[in-house]
């Protein structure tokens, strides 16, 4: 079974995108805050024409501009034209050049960028028994995707929060945006699918003990997938069939019903009691247990 480690090195440098983004201002970035493999940008795009030669960069670039326009591209010497909409997005695969030239919206608007490592891509292809042969993925312009939209505001959601839900959500996030990119944008559609396969009795009473034991830290799927010498993508999905629920899900409710029982058992400050349980702050531990019990930790207690 293949074990995977934290991909580092290669997000493009700031200089290096700025050069491309000349008429953006950045507003927000995930650059400093220690997510694994993933970039996410979010600029406000003047109300300017745009016209850029675009060399390659070494990830995976994926663009959701959020308002209309209209694109002339080229890639492989290819001209085309496009209008895109809201809800559009647009993605240049990892060492390929190209040209575009834009006329946006007559306002400014904010578009979100996600750069993706190769390097984890492979990664998540491997573990998920994919076609390696044809794991290439492939330009694709102006096409509306619901699911994409959703995991890319997700992702932004969490780089507003600064990072609330922890270093394991950002990663479940991002396999998942990884295997919808394979599935949808690449030249192989189709995964080979390991339904007599499950973790063991043991396996999975180790990671739950591991998660149980570390609950007040920042977990990640790599770190508890490593106890059980699995790959993180691999772990996430067999975990998920062994108990119904997500390994994020899991931790969630295990925190919650850790700050249940310290709420009634201890006269500790809830905002320790928080912290303690692995939640980021007082608000987020409110946020979670009134979604899971329907009562804030005050009324509990």
């Amino acid at each position: 079974m293949l074990t995977t480690k934290s991909v580092t090195g290669n997000l493009p440098k700031s200089s290096e995108l700025n050069q491309r983004l000349n008429n953006k201002t950045l507003m927000l970035s995930s650059r400093q805050m220690g997510w694994n493999g993933i970039l996410v940008e979010q600029y406000q795009n003047l109300p300017a024409p745009a016209e850029k030669e675009l060399s390659a960069l070494s990830t995976h670039w994926l663009i959701l501009p959020g308002h209309p326009g209209h694109l002339h591209w080229k890639f492989d010497d290819r001209l085309r034209e496009s209008i895109f909409q809201k809800g559009d997005s647009l993605l240049v695969p990892a060492g390929q050049s190209g040209y575009w030239r834009c006329q946006n919206s007559k306002s400014s608007q904010t578009e979100l960028h996600i750069h993706l490592q190769p390097e984890l891509v492979e990664q998540v292809t491997q573990a998920s028994e994919m076609d390696t042969e044809r794991l290439d993925l492939v330009n694709h312009f102006c096409k509306q995707d619901l699911h994409l939209q959703h995991i890319a505001m997700l992702l932004l959601a969490e780089l507003c929060s600064d990072g609330m839900m922890g270093q394991l959500y950002v990663e479940s996030l991002t396999q998942v945006l990884v295997i919808h990119l394979l599935r949808h944008y690449s030249k192989s559609a189709q995964i080979i699918t390991s339904e007599n396969r499950s973790l063991t009795h043991a396996q999975l009473q180790q990671a739950i003990d591991y998660i149980h034991t570390h609950l007040n830290r920042d977990l990640s799927l790599a770190e508890i997938a490593e106890v059980i010498n699995i790959s993180p993508t691999y772990f996430a999905s067999l975990f998920k069939r062994a108990t119904g629920i997500s390994p994020h899900q899991y931790v969630i409710q295990q925190r919650v019903e850790r700050a249940k029982s310290l709420l009634s058992k201890t006269d500790l400050a809830i905002a320790d009691i928080a912290l303690q349980v692995g939640f980021s702050s007082q608000s987020h531990l409110t946020q979670q247990f009134k979604r899971l019990t329907g009562m804030t930790p005050k009324q509990v207690r």
